[in-house]
């Protein structure tokens, strides 16, 4: 009995090692390859607000109850099946902010997860586009978002239950869902088309909300930008495939007044989560707009998944 005990503690004690080992940000780098984070010049500002507003940080990141999207002080709560996430505050707040970064530390967070401090993020971040993002966008980023306005206060700590609350498992889904490739140009496609595949597929991350999710949180692959469930519970995100229950019937020029305007060719205006994202692609140039639209018409038809029953009264 002694010995079976003492094997048992053994066992444990790997396990657990082992757990730590692979859970580790310096073991997702060592199997993924650690991000570039060289920078050869000083940051462009116009284009990290073009980026800023093709990725959408204003929607989850400005202070609630107030009207300037710029001002980042976090606190947004955000519904999931996992518990309620509050995003940070990502002001040039040197306490409370990410004032006291630097570029490095900024671009191993927006394509790995990881904190300056060592700690993962959670994929409710969404990370996994963002990582499709090179160095010289992501400090072009960094540099604009240096420009506004210093927030004071952190952002509430998210509600989570067991085991979600173990942040440091996080390591292992990583190494399953962030394969840490950034996004390459296709020879094969036009310069519009390439330029529409990244920011709807890297800065924009449109798959992260018109996907559905299988029980891990990660993107059904062969489901992807077919819609699926409101990641906050909220109904049901549309299709922007190809198919007939997506995009299908609309022109190139439709997709992009909707990127402009909000209002679909049925003249009707868009709501729910997909206004905060309009009021931020509404931002963006024409060429940009257009060239969303003409990825977007290229994808293949993917049919939507089973909507959830609906619950009796």
């Amino acid at each position: 009995m002694k010995k079976l005990l003492v094997a048992l503690v053994v066992l444990l004690a790997l396990g657990a090692a082992g757990f730590w080992l692979l859970t580790a940000p310096s073991t997702y780098e060592l199997v993924r390859g650690a991000p570039d984070v060289t920078v050869a010049s000083a940051p462009n500002l116009e284009n990290g607000r073009t980026l800023f507003w093709a990725g959408g940080c204003a929607s989850c990141h400005a202070t609630p109850g107030q009207d300037d999207r710029t001002r980042l002080g976090g606190g947004l709560a955000l519904e999931s099946p996992f518990g309620t996430f509050h995003a940070p505050n990502i002001s040039p707040h040197p306490r409370d902010g990410i004032g006291g970064w630097d570029v490095a530390s900024f671009i191993r967070a927006m394509r790995e997860g990881v904190s300056p401090d060592g700690r993962h993020y959670y994929p409710a971040f969404p990370y996994t586009s963002y990582q499709r993002m090179g160095a010289s966008d992501l400090a072009d980023l960094f540099g604009f978002l240096k420009t506004l306005s210093a927030v004071e206060g952190r952002a509430p700590d998210h509600v989570l239950p067991f085991p979600y609350n173990l942040r440091r498992g996080l390591g292992l889904w990583k190494l399953a869902f962030l394969d840490g490739k950034q996004a390459q140009s296709d020879p094969s496609k036009s310069a519009e088309w390439n330029r529409g595949r990244y920011l709807v597929e890297g800065p924009g991350h449109c798959a992260e909300c018109h996907s559905p999710r299988a029980f891990t949180g990660a993107i059904v692959a062969d489901k992807r930008l077919s819609g699926g469930p409101d990641p906050e519970g909220k109904g049901f995100v549309p299709n922007i495939t190809q198919h007939e229950a997506g995009l299908k019937s609309w022109s190139k020029a439709d997709i992009a007044e909707l990127l402009k305007t909000g209002f679909t060719p049925e003249y009707d205006a868009v709501g729910g989560s997909m206004g905060p994202v309009i009021r931020n692609t509404s931002q963006l140039g024409d060429a940009d707009r257009g060239a969303m639209a003409e990825y977007l018409k290229s994808l293949p038809p993917v049919a939507s998944p089973p909507r959830p029953a609906k619950k009796a009264d």
